[in-house]
């Protein structure tokens, strides 16, 4: 096998051993941080996987063709299916089949290259005399397999983006409830943001968030007649209308308290919960530049 073609055989092989180990590794991080995707319906993963291979599955079978094509047109065979696969599949095999070169023939006397369709050779100006059976190939039906399996790959592809967008839309496939007692899922965003849990106190800082963005924490409460919760919150701007309250969440019991404007070290007593992890949250309704420490002493 040529060097360069073993080469780029090895490269690819490598790219998506690297691309499953990644979405492996992302697979397993999303895990660890969010309780084993507690608040997410199970097909909501399944559909984002089902999403990723199908991608994968459609750029190396367009990649694929492209490679075959190349291969009968003269063009760099590693070349164009990177274009393919780093230019995601149907922009990159839009721009191959504009770019690609004519399906070319030897001259019967002098060798040179001339496109199917000429009639005289551009190198010695022979008279080529014109084969049917290569006049009326078609240029883009070789390997014909390669492009439908792509195609329905493609299709697999929007089809689970789509159901899993419509999913997330409809509320159907993650918790956003802030008295659940699982992992809280936000669709919206939150800006300029530091959460840190150190020796048991969670300091939270942003500058804003979209409306009703939930933070929270599991903290430990290990004597509830003994400890209290202990929380010192200032916010920056807090309009009218605009709220910021605290939740403390713990199976069927969901305590809230309207901490917008507090003004001195807040402290709760926790006798209404048992011994164990307690979730602590924060529903952001409109203030910004907050900053908050929260910890159960």
């Amino acid at each position: 096998m040529n060097p360069v073609k073993r080469g780029a055989r090895l490269a690819s092989c490598i790219a998506g051993a690297a691309g499953i180990a990644l979405l492996a590794l992302q697979l397993a991080l999303l895990w660890a941080v969010s309780d084993g995707w507690s608040g997410i319906r199970a097909s909501l993963p399944l559909l984002g996987a089902g999403a990723l291979l199908s991608a994968l599955a459609c750029a190396a079978l367009f990649a694929a063709w492209v490679r075959a094509d190349c291969r009968r047109r003269g063009e760099d065979e590693v070349l164009w299916p990177l274009v393919v696969v780093l230019t995601t599949p149907l922009i990159g095999l839009l721009v191959y089949f504009l770019r690609r070169a004519e399906v070319r023939r030897p001259c019967p006397a002098c060798g040179h290259k001339v496109g199917l369709r000429a009639k005289y050779c551009e190198e010695c100006g022979a008279h080529i005399e014109q084969q049917e059976e290569l006049s009326m190939t078609p240029s883009a039906v070789h390997h014909g397999k390669l492009l439908i399996a792509g195609c329905v790959s493609f299709v697999l592809l929007v089809a689970c983006l789509g159901a899993g967008i419509a999913s997330v839309a409809a509320g159907t496939s993650v918790n956003t409830d802030v008295t659940s007692p699982e992992q809280v899922w936000n669709l919206g965003v939150i800006q300029m943001d530091r959460s840190t849990v150190l020796g048991g106190v969670w300091r939270l800082e942003f500058a804003r968030a979209s409306e009703g963005f939930v933070a929270g924490e599991k903290l430990a409460l290990s004597d509830p007649s003994a400890q209290q919760l202990h929380a010192q919150i200032a916010c920056g701007s807090a309009p009218e209308g605009t709220s910021l309250v605290l939740w403390l969440v713990q199976g069927d019991i969901a305590q809230s308290v309207d901490v917008t404007h507090l003004e001195e070290e807040l402290t709760l007593p926790l006798d209404a919960f048992q011994a164990g992890e307690i979730w602590v949250r924060l529903q952001i309704n409109g203030v910004q530049n907050c900053a908050s420490e929260i910890c159960i002493r």
